[in-house]
């Protein structure tokens, strides 16, 4: 299949697709006489597992190392490694997205609610001796507890 094809299948820009083939992703690529790229008909699924992983905050080196070696499968040890640790990496985002929404959503709160009469200045310093409690009392809080498996 040549690149327009599969560009047309994929909703890759040839470019993208020709990114991949260069950075070793996309390996069933020939050549024909005239010069053209002709790609194999499972070109079309490896282009969808890499922009999913992609999606799935994989980097090009990660999926490079879960993409099968060969036409004969997947190394399924490493795959499912690879899988849980984005998982575990995900969580761990989550948990720091958590911590700076609950942050934000305090000065928000501590604007809306400064006191009659206090100075921006002075509820500065209130809003920000409150976020240095929330980040003590937060830090002494996950240190109890254990990490999810």
């Amino acid at each position: 299949m040549r690149i327009g094809e599969l560009a047309k299948i994929s909703g890759l820009a040839p470019s993208r697709i020709r990114f991949y083939e260069a950075s070793g992703l996309i390996k069933s690529v020939a050549r024909k006489a005239n010069g053209y790229r002709d790609y194999a008909p499972d070109t079309e699924w490896v282009l969808e597992i890499i922009t999913g992983a992609q999606a799935a905050g994989f980097s090009l080196e990660e999926i490079r190392k879960l993409l099968p070696m060969n036409a004969d499968g997947w190394q399924q040890e490493e795959l499912l490694g690879g899988l849980k640790r984005k998982v575990t990496e995900i969580e761990i985002l989550q948990q720091r997205l958590a911590q700076n929404k609950a942050q934000l959503l305090l000065v928000i709160e501590g604007i809306e609610s400064k006191p009659e009469g206090m100075g921006c200045v002075d509820n500065t310093q209130l809003l920000l001796h409150r976020l240095r409690e929330e980040g003590v009392a937060a830090a002494a809080g996950t240190r109890d507890v254990a990490p999810s498996k």
